[in-house]
């Protein structure tokens, strides 16, 4: 009792700064939700469901609808190109494995805002992109790259491939490669051993791949802000036009928490899936 009495001291350092930094803002914003603005444009605490009624208004729904659209498009996209890379490393990284995965990592340690700047630069209409190709001679007035969907949901999986990556990765990493063989064994192609061993083993890597793509993605509003155009308004840019542009910060709470509670779903989803799955690998 003494030693867990000892480590458990060791909780409250992040206790604390858990709940100065998240949880108290995340009920200002609450609170805030049901709020209004006065006259004079100042946030007041009220009690009200305007803001909530005002957040499923028709006008809205296709930024809500774009914001998932763009999500599991880059989610899917991250998943296609994310898993050959993690199976690569996984099973032929071999002494390699570590510098390979800290080649992933490093570009990520540079700010999002900075490179999200680097595929403008690339994708503008008199950027790298076109310029090289106006110069080998297959367009005269360029390609229009930036200002749409595609931009954005490419500058989206460029910003969280990575996530999808590691977790694959790690589940690769595990799996015991006797089951590979033993597949082999059973199943005979190299595809049917990989559709019934592989993919299943490594089930719950994708699903966390997909939780921790899809999650940020939803909400991104860097990309579309700088990559997109008007038809790629996504929730996170209006969440940021009520509280910086039109200085409506109840509206913008309960847009906040209603995007919250739709992502706090598909957590909850996927924690539930991963105990149960963590319960059938006990028993059997």
């Amino acid at each position: 009792m003494s030693s867990k009495g000892f480590w458990a001291r060791f909780l409250v350092p992040g206790g604390v700064w858990l709940t100065l930094l998240f949880l108290v803002p995340i009920c200002l914003v609450l609170a805030l939700s049901f709020g209004y603005t006065d006259d004079l444009g100042r946030a007041t605490y009220a009690f009200e469901w305007d803001n909530y009624k005002d957040a499923f208004d028709p006008l809205y729904i296709p930024v809500l609808l774009r914001s998932i659209g763009f999500a599991v498009a880059t989610a899917a996209f991250c998943l296609l190109l994310g898993y050959p890379v993690a199976y690569y490393i996984a099973r032929y990284g071999g002494k390699r494995k570590h510098l390979l995965i800290a080649l992933l990592v490093i570009p990520f340690f540079v700010n999002y805002l900075v490179r999200t700047y680097a595929w403008v630069a690339l994708l503008a209409d008199d950027g790298l992109v076109n310029s090289g190709l106006k110069s080998i001679g297959l367009t005269e007035t360029g390609i229009q790259l930036i200002n749409t969907p595609y931009a954005v949901i490419g500058g989206l999986v460029y910003g969280y491939l990575v996530f999808m990556i590691l977790p694959i990765y790690a589940s690769l990493d595990r799996m015991d490669p006797a089951l590979v063989e033993a597949g082999k064994d059973l199943f005979g192609t190299p595809f049917r051993t990989f559709v019934h061993v592989t993919l299943p083993q490594t089930k719950q890597g994708i699903l966390a791949g997909l939780v921790l793509v899809f999650l940020p993605a939803v909400g991104d509003f860097v990309s579309a802000q700088l990559l997109g155009g008007p038809d790629t308004y996504m929730v996170g840019n209006l969440i940021q036009d009520q509280f910086f542009t039109a200085n409506n910060w109840p509206f913008g709470s309960a847009l906040t928490v209603v995007m919250m509670l739709f992502l706090s779903i598909w957590m909850v989803g996927y924690l539930r899936s991963a105990a149960r799955e963590a319960r059938e690998s006990v028993s059997i």
